[in-house]
């Protein structure tokens, strides 16, 4: 069974240059770093409490503001004015313009059109029927017995005549003259190509890709290992040195919170609780109930001295109307409900169960 396992891959050694510069890398940024990382947090933090107490219910009152002076009017404007008015002047249009517009169309220019029309067809037609028997059969005839039979004659005499005069001697030419003389000029061509090209090629690489080749060998890949190397710690430092830094600001943040607490919270809390709140009860206990059940009974005896002075005055004003102008007439009671003997029913009699005697 350990025959059939793969061979463990080889521990990955780090070179001697990563670990000499390892350390100093990680001294000088963590130095650097920790005081970035605490000003980012100070800043984080007083972001955040500008934020919650200042920015975001700013930001909701100028919201709420910009509503009430921009949004809401128009749409009260569009809701209650322009709508209203844009739905009377649409059926005012309707009724002035389109039932009109309507009726026209169906009643006058429908019927004028489709008379126009009619006429137009039967004149055309017989415009067409005209120009056929004048014009298309004689033109036809021509055509057929004069034209075609001497357009072919003369179209076979210019073939043969071009083909004669310029067809046969191009040929000829380009057989006997043109084609040996590009393939004459197409191998000299490859020759002279082919070697000037060989003596480029041989050229470029002696004078540019040996020593290119060379310098990037000796001299730009080792250089470049050895930045890759400090670049990769230095990325490695950083990160090192964030994670630090932010611990190191979460400690001294925790160490000013339980600071501000001994010093301000816990004082504040201390006079709250042993002096203010025993004050308050007294207070509440010995001054405010006893004044607030003073300020009830002085009001209750108020409205009570208040509503004896309106009876009285109301007695008054009534004992003098009195005398001025005598007593009122009583109103007379009027039985409406059914006489006791028999006679002739009125509008006023009833005769319903519940107004019987």
């Amino acid at each position: 069974m350990d025959l059939d396992k793969p061979p463990a891959a080889p521990a990955y050694s780090e070179g001697c240059l990563a670990v000499a510069i390892r350390v100093p890398v990680r001294i000088v940024v963590l130095v650097l770093v920790v005081p970035v990382r605490l000003v980012w947090d100070a800043l984080t933090v007083a972001g955040r409490f500008l934020t919650d107490t200042v920015l975001r219910p700013l930001g909701r009152a100028l919201l709420w503001l910009g509503r009430a002076l921009f949004v809401w009017p128009w749409v009260a404007l569009w809701r209650w004015v322009v709508v209203p008015a844009g739905q009377g002047l649409g059926f005012l249009g309707h009724v002035l313009l389109v039932v009109p517009a309507r009726w026209l169309y169906a009643r006058v220019l429908a019927p004028l059109g489709r008379g126009t029309a009619w006429l137009a067809g039967a004149v055309g037609a017989g415009l067409a029927w005209l120009g056929h028997h004048l014009v298309v059969v004689p033109a036809r005839w021509v055509f057929g017995r004069v034209l075609a039979p001497a357009g072919r004659a003369v179209g076979l005499a210019l073939y043969w005549t071009a083909r004669v005069l310029f067809v046969l001697p191009a040929l000829w030419l380009w057989a006997r003259v043109l084609v040996p003389a590009g393939h004459g000029l197409s191998w000299l061509a490859d020759v002279v190509v082919t070697g000037v090209g060989t003596a480029l090629y041989w050229t470029g690489r002696l004078l540019l890709v040996l020593p290119a080749r060379w310098l990037w060998r000796h001299v730009l890949a080792p250089v470049g290992r050895v930045l890759a190397v400090v670049a990769r710690e230095v990325a490695d430092a950083l990160g090192h040195a964030w994670r630090i830094a932010g611990r190191v600001s979460l400690v001294v943040g925790r160490a000013l919170g339980t600071l501000f607490r001994w010093i301000f919270v816990e004082p504040v809390r201390w006079v709250y609780r042993t002096v203010l709140t025993p004050v308050g009860h007294v207070v509440r206990d010995h001054v405010l109930r006893p004044a607030a059940e003073v300020a009830r009974a002085v009001g209750q005896a108020s409205r009570q001295a208040l509503a004896a002075a309106r009876d009285s005055v109301r007695q008054a004003r009534m004992d003098l109307r009195r005398m001025l102008f005598g007593d009122s007439r009583q109103p007379v009671a009027v039985d409406r409900r059914e006489p006791h003997e028999r006679g002739t029913r009125t509008l006023g009699s009833s005769t319903t169960a519940l107004t019987k005697d």
